[in-house]
C-alpha cells in the first residue's frame, strides 16, 4: 500500500514538475524564496498591529514566533530523523525525468515541505486573526500558501504528498496557535 502510494507521488510529481517551462522559472524561484516575501509579512503584522494594541501585539508576535519555531522543528523532524524520504532531486531513480530549476535542492530528505507548512501556518493564523476585519482574507492567503507549496513541487525539490501534508500539518498548526493567541489574549487583556 505505501509503496504503491509513493510510485503515485512520484508519478504524480514528475507529471506537475514537466508542466514547468523555462519562461516561468524566474517567476516560481522568486514565489519559492522566502525573503521575497518580507514586505508582505510587514503589511500582515501592520494589519494585526492596527486590530490590536500594542501589548497585545507583542504578545501575537511571540506567539507567532513560537508557532514559526514549532511548524519548522516538527517539520525537519520529520524530515531527518522519523520519515528520510529522499527529495526528488535526492532519488538516483528519477533525477533524468525531471526539471530542477535551482541548483542547490535543499537537504537530503523532503518529507514534508517546511514551505508548505509555514506558509500554511501563517495563512490560517493570519485569517482567523483578521477574519473579523477582513472577511475576505482568507481567499488571498489560502491560494498564497497552495501556491507557495506548488512553488517546491515546480522548482522540483517536494513531491505532492510533501506538500500536502505540510498543507495539512500547517493549517493544523495555524489553528492551535490562534487558539493559544486567543487565550493569551484573554488572560493578560484582564490585568
Amino acid at each position: 500500500m505505501i509503496e504503491e502510494l509513493v510510485k503515485i507521488d512520484t508519478e504524480l510529481f514528475i507529471y506537475l514538475n514537466n508542466l514547468g517551462v523555462e519562461a516561468w522559472d524566474g517567476f516560481w524561484m522568486f514565489y519559492t524564496t522566502k525573503t521575497n516575501w518580507i514586505p508582505f509579512y510587514l503589511i500582515l503584522a501592520y494589519l494585526m498591529y492596527k486590530r490590536l494594541n500594542t501589548k497585545m501585539f507583542v504578545l501575537t508576535l511571540l506567539v507567532v514566533a513560537l508557532m514559526i519555531t514549532f511548524t519548522d522543528q516538527i517539520t525537519n523532524l520529520f524530515k531527518n530523523i522519523l520519515v528520510q524520504r529522499n527529495r526528488p532531486c535526492n532519488n538516483s531513480d528519477i533525477v533524468e525525468q525531471f526539471r530542477l530549476v535551482k541548483a542547490y535542492c535543499g537537504g537530503q530528505y523532503g518529507y514534508f515541505s517546511g514551505h508548505a507548512s509555514n506558509s500554511m501556518a501563517v495563512a490560517v493564523f493570519t485569517s482567523l486573526m483578521l477574519k473579523s476585519k477582513y472577511k475576505y482574507i482568507w481567499f488571498i492567503m489560502i491560494p498564497w500558501s497552495i501556491l507557495m507549496g506548488y512553488s517546491r513541487i515546480y522548482i522540483g525539490v517536494h513531491y505532492p504528498l510533501d506538500v500536502v501534508s505540510g498543507i495539512i500539518f500547517g493549517a493544523f498548526s495555524g489553528f492551535m496557535f490562534y487558539k493559544l493567541d486567543q487565550y493569551l489574549q484573554s488572560r493578560f487583556q484582564l490585568k
